[in-house]
């Protein structure tokens, strides 16, 4: 299951960031974004969604709440 498909306020563990872009995946290793790493979807908006990953809060589109597998 990806992060798009996460039940609000329900915390997962991250396990696989799914994509070939090595920015990407840089990106949301500085977020504090990878495996093992626990993850709560804390609200969704049309085209994006607001996590919380290691005591702080990031607003994430959909396509890359799709790229997070948890």
């Amino acid at each position: 299951m990806n992060l798009s498909e996460a039940n609000l306020g329900e915390e997962y563990i991250v396990k696989d960031i799914i994509t070939d872009d090595e920015e990407l995946n840089s990106f949301l290793f500085s977020l504090g974004c990878y495996s093992g790493e626990p993850i709560t979807v804390v609200s969704r908006r049309k085209d994006s969604c607001v996590i919380s990953v290691k005591d702080a809060r990031y607003n994430i589109d959909n396509d890359l709440a799709q790229a997070i597998s948890v």
